[in-house]
């Protein structure tokens, strides 16, 4: 084969067999050898992306922020008024927290990057006339790709066969209507790409149908490489959690102003020098807003998302951490979530009543029937195995003892009872050659495939018994209530004469089929996922099971998975659609199982959980459940299973497709949020205690209790360090023990304005008393004061963030070995401090000297007060009679 022409017809008005004669291509695509040449001549399928900014560019970018722009200033000043020790340190500081700032961006554009490589594309290709799936990178021009309902398009393609292919385009066009697709050429060249409809184009979504094309264009060259060109980025917006609290720093800063002004002119009317005015204001803003707050939080997200990813949960959007938290509803499919997704036919019922029991698991094609069926029995469980392998999509391959299988698990499972039997569907297809096709659509129920003016049918027995006019109705509901009852999946089989019409099979076609009989499926039960929802039910949060089953089916599987519900509270698709209005959400509000449900009900049931007060995640891998995935609060998508469409459309994608995952996820997402508070707590009473410290000396005529390089080396220092420490803090034990937080509690509750106005106003009140002590009755000078008042704010700083590892645990209960980072911070600090005052140079620009051992006993036992104080506290919010008076529940 010759390599592809450089230029680039127009694809979309040329026929199907001159795209290939040009692509030098063919309907077996291309073989592995000639794919590999033309990727290293043409490069991979990948888009542009935008170069990764320079080190550099990062690094300048952690100044753009109006507080550093003060530092700066004051740095700036510094130097105009020859306090150079002070300027240099100031200009010390900004640097060390650009550096820090830097390397936690880099971090998020790695994490980044690494999602991509977890979320790829792997559509399936033709290469030699074997299906196979890629890597979408490794597509190439001419390779021939097969398009299924959920699957994304991962180049442009020439369309060359289509059986009702509907295709969402709206990234590229902004219609949001499916574009129905065929395999004719445009009228002319000039025809808009919106009204291409021959072409697939790279990044839009198979929404329904079956398609196969010729890829024309890769990477690049793709119509959504032309866009991608022209995006400078793809910035995510920040998590709302963080927006809020950028915003709290902003009103932070306008009150914090007010204090700044009230104190600078009382300095000055008592005749301080102008630098020391502006240097004291410059500090006591920066300490009192709390910067380090958004990049504490953006920390304590990132490590949730690390958390998560470790136990199977990708964040896809940093905003589902913080609401996966709050859920206090599983809306979950049970296929492959709370089942294994390894469905195995266990047992067929013939038409005429005879049952079967199938021996074998999973895809092992061994295992035989029982009792062995022989004579008319024998003939019928042939004629349904066949009938079920040709209505198929299936693949089943040996290789080596080694089976694989491609396609869904209910066309899998049918295969392999056909292996069982010495059935090949490739076999039966050179014997029966297929005339059309009919895909299976959940809108449809069925999928079907006619040959030699029969159609074979296989689906939901409802949409099954329907077009078998001769059957007993009656006789027949009763073997499928019967297997459902048992947990069987039930699929119903059915063959009988038809003909195409209008050139595409449809249901329309086929109204007079003979039922071949019932094939009944075993999905096992997660052994992990009965625990799971008992942890679940202990945390507060509901669990409801979706699924297309059968009722009495979904009745079965639920009880095994211990979702212990009577039968009234199981409805059906049929009963929501006879309903409305208030009927209506009664009934969605008191079901735990929703079974037959249509797509559509899917997204209605989310709706009205969500307008009734619960904050809803929903688990969903098909693409049909995308809108229920977009509507809920947090969607969820299955990894393994999940269509592209799916997890498009998910917040959360679980890499294991395991029920548990989604549990172990609300548990990290609960702890984050439990962090975050945590950090909110040690900052802002650290604020409001040298608020109240400096605010108490003005006001009592004392000099100021520390200098401006005093309070930045105790702020952005020491708390910067501390506060990091808190977002890597390890679950509590009973963090699946207490109910959801309700979605719209703000982090600043009651709870939190106590704690930190009582932490706050202790820290300070004591410090003001020690700083009066220390500059009057004991007899030491300001620089004294100073060095000593200082040392006891990083010694209180070190017990205060003891108290802030739990809201409601007492610290003396909570093990140093569960957060090695804090520990290192414990004995950092201080040590820090310590080699600040022996370190030449550095003890004059801080104002630091040694102290005596005296003065560090009494001063640690002093700071120790502290933790006194917030275990009083916990103790008393404990109680009880406070719980009741504050309308909270005792239990």
């Amino acid at each position: 084969m010759t390599e592809p022409r450089p230029e680039s017809p127009a694809w979309h008005a040329l026929p199907a067999d001159d795209v290939l004669r040009r692509l030098d291509s063919a309907p077996e695509g291309l073989s592995d050898a000639e794919a590999a040449a033309r990727l290293d001549t043409g490069g991979r399928n990948v888009l542009p992306e935008a170069k990764a900014a320079p080190w550099p560019l990062v690094f300048l970018r952690q100044f753009r922020n109006p507080l550093i722009y003060v530092l700066l200033a004051a740095c700036l000043v510094s130097f105009g008024l020859g306090a150079w020790s002070d300027a240099l340190f100031i200009l010390g500081v900004l640097l060390l927290d650009a550096i820090i700032g830097a390397l936690l961006e880099w971090r998020a554009e790695t994490s980044a990057a690494a999602l991509k490589k977890v979320l790829r594309v792997r559509p399936t290709v033709l290469r030699g006339g074997q299906r196979r799936e890629v890597d979408a990178a490794d597509v190439a021009p001419g390779d021939i790709v097969l398009l299924t309902s959920g699957a994304a398009v991962p180049a442009d393609l020439r369309l060359l066969s289509v059986h009702d292919l509907r295709i969402d385009e709206s990234l590229l066009t902004g219609e949001s209507a499916a574009v129905e697709k065929t395999a004719a050429p445009a009228p002319t060249a000039a025809t808009p790409l919106a009204e291409r409809r021959g072409m697939a184009f790279a990044g839009s979504m198979v929404l329904a149908g079956r398609g196969t094309g010729v890829v024309c264009a890769t990477g690049g060259d793709t119509a959504l490489g032309d866009i991608a060109r022209g995006l400078g980025g793809d910035d995510d917006a920040p998590p709302p959690l963080l927006l809020r609290m950028q915003a709290l720093s902003r009103r932070i800063a306008i009150a914090t102003v007010v204090v700044v002004v009230f104190l600078a002119v009382g300095q000055f009317l008592r005749g301080a020098p102008l630098a020391e005015i502006f240097g004291m204001t410059i500090a006591l803003a920066v300490s009192a807003i709390p910067e380090g707050l958004p990049v504490a939080i953006t920390v304590a997200l990132a490590v949730a998302s690390a958390r998560m990813a470790r136990r199977h949960v990708i964040v896809r959007r940093l905003p589902a951490v913080e609401g996966l938290g709050s859920c206090t509803l599983i809306a979950s499919d049970k296929t492959g979530t709370l089942t294994a997704n390894r469905l195995t036919v266990k047992r067929l019922v013939l038409s005429s009543g005879e049952i079967f029991d199938v021996a074998g698991e999973g895809l092992d094609p061994h295992g035989g029937l029982a009792p062995v069926p022989s004579g008319e029995a024998g003939e019928g469980v042939r004629r349904l195995a066949t009938a079920a392998a040709l209505a198929n999509e299936a693949r089943l391959r040996g290789d080596n003892g080694a089976v694989e299988a491609n396609g869904d698990s209910v066309d899998v499972a049918l295969l392999v009872l056909a292996a069982k039997l010495g059935l090949d569907r490739d076999a039966l297809l050179a014997a029966q050659p297929q005339d059309a096709v009919m895909p299976y659509e959940s809108e449809l129920g069925c999928s079907a495939s006619l040959g030699a003016g029969i159609v074979r049918v296989k689906g939901a027995p409802e949409r099954i018994l329907a077009m078998c006019p001769t059957v007993d109705r009656a006789a027949a509901e009763a073997q499928v209530l019967r297997l459902a009852e048992a947990g069987y999946r039930v699929i119903a089989v059915a063959e009988g004469p038809a003909a195409l019409q209008n050139g595409r099979l449809s249901p329309e076609d086929f109204d007079g089929l003979r039922l071949l009989g019932f094939a009944g499926l075993i999905d096992p039960v997660r052994h992990e996922v009965p625990d799971a929802i008992a942890r679940c039910r202990a945390a507060g949060v509901e669990v409801r099971m979706i699924t297309g089953d059968h009722p009495e089916t979904a009745l079965a599987i639920a009880r095994q998975l211990n979702i212990d519900t009577p039968p009234d509270r199981v409805v059906t698709g049929g009963e929501l659609a006879a309903l409305s209005g208030p009927a209506l959400d009664q009934r969605i509000l008191e079901a735990d199982v929703y079974a037959r449900v249509e797509p559509g009900q899917k997204t209605m049931i989310v709706n009205v959980l969500q307008a009734h007060g619960h904050f809803v995640a929903v688990t969903g891998d098909g693409v049909n459940d995308a809108p229920a995935l977009r509507a809920a609060h947090v969607g969820i998508s299955m990894g393994a299973s999940g269509t592209d469409v799916a997890r498009a459309a998910a917040e959360l994608i679980v890499t294991d497709d395991n029920f548990a995952s989604i549990v172990a996820g609300i548990e990290e997402g609960r702890t984050a949020y439990a962090n975050i508070r945590k950090i909110v707590w040690l900052l802002m009473s650290t604020a409001i205690a040298e608020v109240m410290l400096f605010s108490l000396t003005l006001l009592t005529g004392l000099p100021m209790p520390l200098t401006a390089v005093q309070i930045l080396w105790l702020n952005l220092v020491h708390e910067g360090i501390q506060d990091v420490a808190l977002a890597l803090e390890a679950r509590d034990p009973d963090v699946m023990k207490r109910p959801p937080r309700p979605p719209r509690q703000a982090i600043f509750d009651r709870q939190m304005i106590e704690q930190c106005v009582l932490t706050g106003v202790y820290i300070g009140g004591v410090s003001y008393l020690l700083f009066a002590w220390l500059a009057g009755p004991a007899g030491h000078d300001t620089f004294a004061a100073r060095n000593l008042t200082l040392l006891f704010l990083v010694l209180f700083d070190n017990v205060h963030v003891l108290n802030c590892r739990s809201e409601t645990r007492s610290a003396l209960r909570i093990p140093l070995s569960g957060n090695p980072v804090l520990i290192a911070t414990l004995i950092g600090a201080p040590a820090l401090h310590v080699l600040a005052m022996y370190t030449p140079g550095l003890n004059d620009v801080l104002g630091l000297q040694p102290a005596t051992a005296v003065e560090w006993l009494f001063l640690a036992a002093l700071a120790a007060s502290v933790l006194v104080v917030g275990e009083a506290y916990k103790a008393l919010r404990a109680r009880p009679l406070l719980k009741a008076s504050r309308g909270q529940p005792v239990v």
